[in-house]
C-alpha cells in the first residue's frame, strides 16, 4: 500500500474529500462523480482516466458527463485541492527515485 494511504498521510487524504462530498450533495451525484468532473473540467488537455471493476461503477463514472460544476464549484474544489495538498509521497521512498515525473525540480 501507498504512503498516501497509511498512518496520519491516510487521516489527511480522508479530510480532503469534505469538499467533494459537499459539493456532491449539493448537486445530488456521488463524491466519484464529482472528483471526475472537476478533472474533466481543467483544460481541454485534461483527460480523467477512470477504472471500473463493475459496470454499475463505471455507469456511475459516465454519469461525471453529465455533472455540471459552476464557477464556484471549480473555486472551492481549488482552494481545497492545490498542487501538493495530499499528505505523504505517491509511492515508496526507494520507488521514488526511479521516476523521473516525481522529482523535484531544481
Amino acid at each position: 500500500m501507498g504512503p498516501r494511504f497509511q498512518g496520519a498521510n491516510l487521516d489527511a487524504n480522508l479530510a480532503l474529500v469534505e469538499p467533494l462530498r459537499a459539493v456532491a450533495a449539493e448537486l445530488g451525484v456521488s463524491v466519484a462523480q464529482v472528483a471526475i468532473a472537476w478533472v474533466a473540467a481543467q483544460g481541454t488537455d485534461i483527460v480523467p482516466l477512470v477504472g471500473a471493476r463493475r459496470r454499475d461503477r463505471l455507469t456511475e463514472a459516465l454519469g461525471a458527463l453529465d455533472v455540471k460544476l459552476t464557477a464556484a464549484h471549480l473555486a472551492k474544489l481549488a482552494a481545497a485541492f492545490p498542487p501538493g495538498a495530499a499528505a505523504g509521497t505517491r509511492y515508496a521512498a526507494e520507488q521514488m527515485t526511479h521516476l523521473d515525473s516525481e522529482k523535484k525540480q531544481a
